[in-house]
């Protein structure tokens, strides 16, 4: 899809509940991030504070290890007690000593595989067009809903939308069904 720039906010929905990333696992976080989707190493270090690997936090985003099908959420600098225990490396990330990641090193190759990415606050308004302009994988019944869901503003800052390379008019999005089955979204403004 091409839309103008102020739609690319209500795509946040699916960049918050998680998409599917196909890419290199048996990799270190740091390596999916910063080698494979082009993060800077200092915006991962400054930016990204916080960051849960299969629901855990982690301090090390060298050492911590991506399997097949792990869930990797990342975000800002979350407020408050929580916030601060949560924060990779912060002061009190020893009072989460129980919940946190183990160091795991895998020893088979890294190879092609899919994650599971969330991302939230700022991560989410600053890495997110990014992921929606290269593509993402999502359920094809949210996003049917989606589609369904949005009101007319929305159909007529849309400017083009193609489906399996055949353009169409946009509005006809929320006619078809991709019900059980995932979809590759990607959408970018001009």
């Amino acid at each position: 899809m091409i839309v103008h720039s102020n739609l690319v906010p209500r795509f946040s929905l699916f960049l918050q509940q998680g998409f599917t990333l196909r890419a290199r696992v048996g990799c270190s976080i740091k390596t999916l991030l910063c080698d494979q989707l082009g993060m800077s190493p200092e915006y991962l270090e400054e930016r990204v504070q916080t960051i849960f690997l299969d629901g855990k936090p982690i301090d090390d985003a060298s050492s911590a290890t991506l399997k097949p099908g792990s869930t990797l959420a990342l975000s800002a600098a979350l407020p408050g007690l929580a916030g601060a225990t949560l924060r990779r490396g912060g002061y009190y990330a020893s009072l989460r000593s129980q919940i946190s990641h183990r160091d795991e090193r895998i020893s088979e190759p890294s190879h092609e595989g899919t994650i599971f990415l969330k991302l939230f606050n700022l991560t989410l308004k600053e890495l997110g067009p990014t992921f929606l302009t290269h593509g993402i994988w999502i359920n094809g019944d949210n996003l049917l809903k989606f589609f369904r869901d949005q009101p007319e503003d929305f159909w007529e800052d849309c400017q083009v939308a193609e489906v399996d390379g055949e353009t169409i008019i946009p509005e006809k999005l929320r006619e078809m069904t991709w019900e059980e089955r995932d979809v590759f979204l990607r959408v970018s403004t001009r």
